[in-house]
């Protein structure tokens, strides 16, 4: 870990210093707004990044509530003479919508549908809406808003239309630009206005007559610049650089399409009205594969010849360190053949399921006759479509996810050749890489020549930000001379701003300065994006600033060298904002409920960064503010499965914890909840007294008062505990043939509901195991994982126990026996966090052994070692929870491949985030709305449709719990159901 303030850079120092104009800002934001007004440094700087390299300190954050906050904003930023930056999902590669100002966050509540027709195909949001939520309402209309990128699942749509957008799918569709048909919006003096085609009665504008003139005016420029437009714009369908001063030349032009692109700096959307598409019926996907990236880039034009829908590149890079990541590997498997060098990803899509089956046959055809046969794996199904897409759309991360400082580097990112430049083009590139001692990775969107490339530099030395000046003005110096766009999709900000002069020349830069000076005369808005731009090798505006890699380190309770430290892991979050998806999987299951950027991972991560390298102020790292950061992260580890570059929250919490209640003492519900283990023998001899809490009115309301434990929850009944049936095994008695198993009896199933630890065993039994049982060698009380301790940053507490039950069961592991286990979050804490604590090879050895209960049962039956007969079920239907645990190491398929293999059963598994309950988290006064806030996402509304005579299973403690608390339904452990199904 890393602290001191030697990092802080000249923008990174706002943090820590308010000035009084801030303050007057601040008091009259607060006044005029209903909506979020935060002038925190923690605030300040969970908003100074995007996914790009740079960082700027703004002078404040505010979260509209609706159009009338964003108005006053605008107005009281004017009256203070402050700048204005306007955002959405903070997804952007460039550093658009980052500065030293003002952030106005249009995501966190401006999302509503305004206006909606389907026969006119029209639909008109507000800027914070997310792509993927808008296509979802269309879908029941049979419609979609084509411009897909592949941040499809948290980009807004007023993000979209500043950076005009394109996708994958642009050779179809077009960008924002083709499909955007009106913008309503303020000036920078907070005048609205409306701007669009000026076919309309209207005449494209509807606001005061300075609108109109501004408009005349413009339509005017472009016409007095035709002949630099038509010499100078680089004649690519992906060409996002400048002002979209090439619209207005159009016969009937849309005054909106020069606001498209203009990356906030002309004036701020209200609303956006969107042209839709139908839906197509079908689609199918072509896998090509190629031995070399150049043959690859030649046969491409090719393909783009037979009308597909989209041509996507995946390089070797991808393939290799995607085969890596766990929710990628098994994609990559099934759709790659050998070992090829890239895949082109080539998609049809029609309202004929036969006409797209020839599509493929000619895609194949094609392969053939340029010399490639046999290299087309076809993906017709559409789940298997979406992994794929999956794959795709996740490359920059996959990337990301390179170990060490080096990373690949957004800069030169989206440039656009003409196709039959494009093998030449990549070819030169490359070269380039050669010559300043790096590679680069290559993805997207090779059908329309706009390849994602990224080198790999190290950003926090003057090395590789002198590497980066060489290689951006060498590349583009080769887009320019085959006719290409320096910037065709991510847009300007301040990666690409400073080369327009090259690309454009000097007479339509002037034009550019024109237009910003027409729209907004003061430079307020979004100030040093596309024109008057800042520096884009400025390391003072970026994420690591000069001084940055000489941060001091610190001590850390868990061992991260598996990182290269906690900094390290903490820095392998790029911001691409992954997990602010609202729907599918897991991750982040907070944020789902806020909204805000405070509770979702990518949030944290920066907080955290900002924080150990000293740059939110002395001792940031355990400060309360650090604290309420962390709070309602609720250790799910969605992060470390969903998140492609493997940022693991869950464990940097165990850390922070740590460190934080070493500095402030740990409080009484932290201290009952981790030492639960080391006095529940003890509580449970005494479990008539301690089962009075729920049942003597008035004593959970003075648990709540004392300790925090809600009132409005039950706690968990202390039963006669569950105990292994005769005397400890030997360790010679394990005969190593796949059959001895320990079961492991977690505190939460032995204390509270010994029922399930006893219908495992009977099930164990049935299927021909032999169960040992293990002793610690102390003869003391049982086993435990340390899961308890953890959750409370009592590190040396949990290495305690986790080198008991370590030493206890080794023994048994070395000579063939399985460690078997019921609670999810137990037994995988022997998979997961025993590395961090105890990291070595007998470690290893024991996580290689331990399975949960289902996974051990389905693989034996699966290889023919066991046998389990269960009962007809006569079509009984049942719904099954997955634990959040059980999700991120890919545990909850064995259950259910277990519970198919039950005859007339029906399974439904549940697509549910976290169910909320979280270990202690719902048991919590302050969390316990959140807590049940997370069940109403999706598991909640699933169950109540339920069947009444349905079961509902559930393997972890906590999820049981909460579903009876939620819906008033019995949730039972798999085993408890399996155990029945044979006496049956």
């Amino acid at each position: 870990m890393a602290s001191g303030n030697a990092t802080a850079s000249v923008t990174a120092r706002r943090a820590a210093k308010v000035t009084s104009r801030d303050l007057g800002l601040e008091r009259k934001l607060r006044r005029a707004m209903q909506g979020e007004v935060r002038f925190d440094a923690f605030t300040r700087g969970r908003y100074a990044t995007d996914a790009s390299i740079y960082q700027i300190m703004p002078i404040g954050v505010v979260m509209p509530q609706n159009a009338e906050d964003l108005e006053a904003a605008l107005t009281i930023a004017r009256e203070e003479g402050v700048p204005v930056i306007v955002r959405g999902g903070g997804t952007s590669q460039n550093g658009q919508p980052i500065g030293e100002g003002l952030v106005i966050d249009c995501a966190r509540h401006l999302d509503r549908v305004l206006d909606y027709d389907p026969q006119a195909r029209s639909i008109r949001v507000e800027p914070g809406m997310v792509l993927e939520r808008l296509n979802a309402r269309l879908k029941a209309d049979g419609l979609f808003f084509p411009v897909e990128p592949s941040t499809a699942s948290r980009c807004t749509i007023g993000g979209m239309t500043g950076n005009n957008s394109c996708g994958a799918r642009s050779i179809r569709y077009g960008k924002m630009v083709d499909n955007v048909l009106a913008v309503d919006g303020w000036f920078h003096h907070a005048e609205a206005f409306r701007y669009g085609s000026m076919g309309g009665d209207d005449g494209g504008v509807t606001g005061s007559a300075d609108a109109r003139k501004l408009a005349t005016s413009l339509v005017g420029l472009a016409h007095a610049e035709r002949a630099g437009i038509e010499a100078r714009f680089p004649q690519v369908q992906r060409r996002v650089g400048g002002y979209n001063l090439d619209a207005l030349l159009a016969p009937v032009p849309n005054l909106a399409h020069l606001l498209v692109g203009s990356e906030g700096t002309l004036a701020i959307s209200r609303a956006v009205t969107l042209a839709l598409s139908p839906l197509p019926q079908h689609r199918v996907m072509g896998v090509c594969h190629f031995p070399s990236f150049r043959a690859a880039m030649e046969t491409t034009r090719h393909l783009v010849g037979l009308g597909p829908v989209a041509v996507e590149l995946v390089d070797r890079n991808v393939l290799e360190l995607g085969a890596d990541i766990d929710i990628f590997r098994r994609t990559l498997a099934q759709i790659t053949r050998g070992q090829p060098d890239c895949l082109l990803l080539v998609e049809f899509a029609g309202e004929s399921a036969d006409g797209l089956r020839d599509d493929l046959k000619r895609l194949d055809q094609c392969m053939a006759d340029h010399g490639y046969p046999d290299a087309v794996v076809e993906v017709v199904d559409p789940g298997a479509q979406k992994q794929v897409w999956g794959v795709r759309e996740a490359c920059l991360n996959i990337m990301m996810s390179m170990k060490g400082d080096g990373k690949p580097v957004s800069f030169i990112e989206d440039c656009a050749v003409p196709l039959e430049h494009l093998a030449d083009y990549t070819d030169r590139v490359t070269a380039i890489f050669e010559r300043h001692g790096t590679r680069g990775t290559w993805y997207a969107h090779a059908s329309v020549g706009c390849l994602h490339v990224r080198p790999i530099l190290n950003m926090k030395t003057d090395d590789g930000v002198r590497a980066m000046r060489a290689i951006a003005e060498e590349t583009f110096e080769e887009v320019r001379r085959f006719e290409g766009s320096h910037s065709g999709e991510h847009g300007d900000g301040i990666s690409r701003s400073e080369f327009h002069e090259a690309m454009f020349g000097t007479r339509m830069v002037r034009a550019f300065e024109a237009v910003k000076n027409a729209f907004d005369p003061q430079g307020r808005l979004n100030p040093g994006k596309i024109v008057r731009p800042l520096a884009f090798d400025d390391r003072d505006l970026m994420r690591y600033p000069p001084g940055y890699a000489q941060a001091a380190p610190r001590e850390t309770a868990l061992d991260w060298s598996d990182h290269g430290g906690m900094l390290a892991a903490v820095e392998m979050c790029n911001n691409n904002g992954t997990c602010r998806k609202r729907v599918g999987g897991a991750m982040c299951p907070s944020f789902r409920v806020t909204g805000s950027e405070m509770h979702v991972t990518r949030g944290r991560a920066n907080t955290l960064r900002l924080a150990m390298t000293g740059q939110l102020g002395e001792d940031a790292f355990t400060d309360p503010a650090m604290k309420a950061t962390m709070d309602l992260c609720v250790s799910c580890k969605a992060c470390r499965h969903e998140c492609p570059t493997g940022v693991d929250m869950a464990r940097m919490k165990i850390e922070f914890l740590s460190h934080y209640h070493a500095r402030h003492g740990l409080p009484l519900k932290e201290r009952l909840i981790a030492w639960l283990p080391r006095y529940a023998p003890l509580a449970s001899r005494l479990r008539g007294l301690m089962n009075l809490r729920d049942r003597v009115p008035g004593l959970a309301a003075l648990s709540e008062t004392l300790a925090g434990f809600s009132a409005r929850r039950a706690l968990p009944v202390w039963r006669k505990p569950w105990k292994e049936r005769g005397a400890p095994s030997s360790p010679e008695a394990v005969i190593g043939d796949g059959r001895d198993v320990v079961l492991f009896g977690d505190t939460f199933n032995r204390y509270f509901e010994p029922e399930n630890l006893a219908a495992a065993a009977r099930v164990l039994a049935r299927a021909g195991y032999r169960l040992h049982r293990v002793a610690p060698a102390d003869r003391g009380r049982p086993l435990c994982c340390g899961r308890t301790f953890l959750s409370a940053g009592r590190v040396d507490e949990a290495r305690l126990e986790a080198q008991r039950t370590r030493d206890a069961l080794i023994p048994f592991v070395e000579r063939g026996a399985r460690v078997i286990g019921l609670e999810p979050s137990c037994l995988l804490t022997l998979r997961d966090e025993f590395h961090a604590l105890l990291p070595d090879e007998a470690t290893q050895a024991l996580c290689d052994a331990a399975f949960l209960f289902e996974e051990a049962l389905a693989a034996d039956q699966e290889a023919g070692v066991i046998d389990l007969a269960f009962a007809d079920q006569g079509g009984r239907k049942a719904y099954l929870h997955g634990h959040c645990h059980q999700k991120s190491f890919e545990a909850l398929s064995p259950v259910e491949t277990l519970l198919r293999a039950v005859p007339g059963l029906t399974l439904e598994t549940i697509e549910s985030s976290c169910c909320g309950m979280a270990g202690a988290f719902g048991y919590d006064a302050r969390t316990i709305d959140t807590s049940l806030a997370m069940g109403e996402l999706s598991l909640f509304p699933a169950l109540r449709k339920a069947d009444p005579d349905a079961i509902i299973l559930a393997d972890g403690t906590s999820c049981r719990h909460q579903i009876g608390d939620g819906v008033a339904r019995e949730a039972v452990h798999v085993a408890r159901f399996l155990d029945q199904a044979l006496n049956e």
